[in-house]
């Protein structure tokens, strides 16, 4: 077991997110909220951060939510948003035990037709670079 990170820890997994996309916005809105224990960094799919951190980054950016984890996997789409709920603990965590009982396959597909309403049902983000909280701007990268 990881043990929890420190604050200012560089062992921080990265959540990399659609910087034009509501719904991603949301996700990570969500997620800083309720990590308490400090798990998780932040950094946009088209920024320096992903380029740095993936070694052989696609031409375009993955339409999915990346986790790049503390043991150095790359986790995405149902996977990553598993991940990250299962960190966050309490009721998440159980959900996440209960929704991951169904097969990869079938939890992708969900997350892709999601993926594909998501522009529509979760309008983009007005302003591509929303004010961040003091207490979180260092778990924000560019």
């Amino acid at each position: 077991m990881v043990s929890e990170p420190q604050a200012g820890d560089s062992a921080r997994e990265i959540i990399f997110y659609d910087g034009h996309c509501g719904l991603c916005h949301a996700l990570v809105r969500f997620t800083a909220r309720r990590d308490h224990a400090g798990w998780f960094a932040f950094a946009p799919l088209a920024g320096e951060t992903f380029r740095s951190v993936v070694s052989h980054p696609p031409a375009a950016p993955p339409d999915s939510v990346v986790v790049h984890t503390v043991a150095g996997t790359l986790l995405v789409r149902s996977q990553a948003v598993l991940h990250v709920m299962r960190r966050l603990g309490g009721v998440l965590r159980m959900a996440a035990a209960i929704v991951g009982l169904l097969p990869r396959p079938l939890l992708d597909w969900g997350y892709r037709v999601l993926a594909r309403l998501r522009r529509r049902l979760f309008p983009p983000p007005q302003d591509q670079c929303p004010l961040v909280p003091a207490p979180l701007r260092s778990r924000f990268r560019p």
